[in-house]
């Protein structure tokens, strides 16, 4: 198993979902209020999974673009929830780093222009 491949599969593993499930409707990202700032929408974000190719994932800039609202999970119909499939990759990028959350420096330290409801979703998950 690659690098990639084994990273995959721990997103899978850490989401618990199954991305063989999504059919590609883009209903996930019509919902999405920061569609419009990302780089990687988050139906694309699936398929990123499922042809193991997570260091694109962790480079781009919709990782940290979304808000942890799960708008995304409440409007997929065949339920892949693509919004823990985005806080999986989050948390393997962190994990890589050796850490398990984000300092307040690190923060600060991001785009001024992240969306309040991102930090306060991270607040929430800690």
């Amino acid at each position: 198993m690659t690098k990639s491949e084994y990273a995959a599969a721990r997103i899978e593993e850490i989401s618990g979902t199954n991305p063989y499930r999504c059919m590609k409707c883009g209903k996930c990202s019509a919902s999405c209020p920061t569609f419009s700032e990302m780089d990687i929408k988050p139906h694309q974000f699936v398929s990123y999974v499922l042809h193991d190719d997570v260091e694109a994932l962790a480079a781009s800039k919709s990782l940290w673009k979304c808000l942890g609202c799960f708008a995304c999970v409440e409007r997929c119909p065949r339920d892949v929830k693509p919004g823990r499939i985005i806080d999986a990759a989050r948390q393997l990028v962190l994990r890589q780093r050796g850490n398990s959350y984000l300092s307040a420096d690190e923060i600060s330290k991001m785009e001024a222009d992240l969306p309040p409801q991102l930090l306060v979703s991270a607040f929430r998950r800690w």
